[in-house]
């Protein structure tokens, strides 16, 4: 306001429906199906459907949820692999008002139980070849809590079997192809519902709304030089972070959705010859099985291919590998808080003339923000004092803006402890480099990233002291050079015990763990404490990379 108190661009007038509409990813479906109705959508196997008839099926979707009673604040799960039904959902259950919540295909039915319960899921739509997790977690679940069930029947896979009162065909028409869905009345009203991993405790369920699923989405666009009409492999789970917010990315440049039930080198090769797929995103393990795939399978990719990858960094041989077969990594970073990916390895034209292991220590670096992550800093944990940028000085990475999450369902403590003092504290620990890009050193919560998923020690620990021979246990990242890392467990045995093997250990956590949780490697031994009994942990992850 100027000096004389006037504001002559204070119009006093209130925000009205020709100069405000509420931002919502949903918006971008639309208008694909209007000025592209016939440019592909999705394809997947013998399907092939344009944005016209995609947008049409997603309405029929939201107006046979509304037939079935559910509206804003009702919960629809999915258990599903990354198949059209999938991307669907992502517009459809919105539509109603609804909240998505989609649930990770890899973990037990104890998990899957708390989900549906805590997110209190009135519909799940669940796929065959999941049917016996599903079927094992509803019987955990009290019979007036349990969701009604709607299978989905993908021709791409034989085998499991239907639990629901019918299947998603026959659900959606009950619906209107011509629904007359409305925006959200406000931006700030949920769009999906992620769980974490659970690193202590039960997992939290994370808030998405429809601005941060926006504004994420369009940031995928600009950080990745998308363009329109890219040809996208589905390589990343649907259920990871809604795809790192990819569905809704896919609909705003009008490309192309190649869905994939299975992550194998050869069909990712056949797909991307066949389909001129030329983006597709994945953990570090993906883009090693890629490269170590035989020769005739890469042959007769002619194309450049975009690639998008997050978790452990990938090595330097993997990036040197992907670039000799034209293929291009970017290095993204970003928690499920942040819908995914909110910090970028920003390219630089002048680093594409330094030497490659030169390249692969830069692109490694987790980098800096997205254009709508209005902030991202490195501090002290305790006093958000901002650390110097001198590539040594460990701090927390903080992150502001619209495209960190609402908050944690029926949680507010742990919400409130996430946003002390204006930032949301991720619990990662970085450095910060002179020219601003971050880079992470350790994960202060001790989570093992594996082949993309995370897996929290406290559980793994738990379920081995389960083990009536185990006396002690710590867990810890071992490196690994095909997953990233795996689970090592160093156990202390029970006096009397000391003939029990690594196998029996192993095969105790396997009948009480999903799989990718089992520890690969157990050691015996004493553990190294503090003078309060405190274990060591630093001490144990030091020795796991020596193994």
């Amino acid at each position: 306001m100027s000096a004389t108190g006037h504001n002559p661009y204070a119009l006093h007038l209130d925000q009205n429906a020709a100069n405000f509409v509420p931002l919502t990813p949903l918006t971008f479906i639309e208008r694909a199906a209007a000025v592209y109705p016939y440019k592909i959508a999705v394809v997947h196997g013998g399907v092939r459907r344009n944005w016209a008839d995609t947008y049409a099926r997603c309405r029929r979707l939201a107006s046979a949820l509304q037939r079935r009673g559910l509206g804003v604040g009702d919960t629809v799960a999915a258990m599903l692999p990354n198949i059209p039904e999938m991307f669907e959902l992502h517009f459809g259950v919105p539509m109603n008002g609804a909240v998505l919540n989609t649930l990770n295909i890899r973990l037990d039915a104890e998990a899957i139980a708390f989900m549906l319960g805590h997110g209190e899921a009135k519909l799940l739509f669940t796929d065959r070849e999941f049917s016996d997790t599903i079927g094992k977690a509803l019987n955990m679940m009290e019979p007036a809590k349990r969701p009604l069930v709607i299978d989905v029947d993908d021709p791409e896979y034989i085998g499991g079997q239907k639990l629901g009162q019918l299947d998603y065909e026959a659900f959606i028409a009950e619906g209107d192809p011509e629904f007359a869905w409305q925006n959200p009345a406000s931006e700030w009203q949920a769009i999906s519902l992620n769980y974490t991993s659970g690193t202590t405790g039960n997992p939290k369920g994370v808030v998405y709304h429809h601005r941060g699923a926006y504004l994420n989405a369009i940031c995928n666009a600009m950080v990745w030089d998308m363009g329109l009409h890219p040809a996208y492999l589905w390589t990343l789970p649907m259920f990871h972070c809604n795809g790192w917010c990819f569905p809704w990315t896919i609909a705003a440049t009008v490309g192309t959705n190649v869905c994939l039930r299975q992550v194998r080198a050869d069909l990712v090769f056949d797909l991307i010859k066949k389909e001129k797929v030329n983006h597709f995103c994945g953990a570090p393990i993906v883009l090693n099985t890629l490269k170590n795939a035989p020769d005739e399978m890469k042959a007769g990719i002619n194309h450049r291919v975009k690639v998008m990858t997050a978790g452990a960094a990938p090595p330097a041989a993997v990036i040197e590998g992907m670039e000799r077969m034209n293929f291009e990594v970017t290095h993204v970073y970003g928690l499920t808080e942040t819908y995914g990916p909110a910090v970028v390895c920003a390219w630089h034209d002048e680093w594409n003339e330094k030497p490659l292991e030169e390249r692969a220590v830069l692109k490694s670096r987790q980098g800096v923000r997205y254009p709508m992550l209005e902030g991202l800093m490195v501090a002290h944990p305790q006093t958000l004092e901002p650390m110097p940028k001198d590539g040594k000085s460990i701090g927390e990475i903080f992150m502001r803006g619209n495209n960190v999450m609402k908050g944690y369902l029926k949680n507010p403590s742990a919400s409130e402890e996430a946003f002390e003092g204006g930032w949301f504290h991720s619990g990662d620990l970085a450095v910060w480099h002179e020219n601003g890009y971050i880079d992470i050193k350790d994960r202060s919560k001790d989570i093992i990233i594996s082949g993309g998923e995370n897996i929290s020690t406290i559980e793994v620990e738990d379920v081995l002291y389960r083990h009536p021979a185990v006396l002690e246990v710590a867990v810890v990242a071992r490196p690994d050079e095909k997953w990233g890392e795996t689970p090592c467990a160093f156990v202390t045995l029970q006096p009397g015990k000391e003939n029990t093997t690594e196998e029996e250990i192993i095969e105790f956590c396997r009948s009480q763990l999903a799989r990718f949780k089992v520890p690969k490697t157990v050691v015996f031994g004493p553990l190294p404490k503090t003078s309060t009994g405190k274990m060591q942990k630093f001490v144990l992850r030091e020795r796991a990379k020596v193994l």
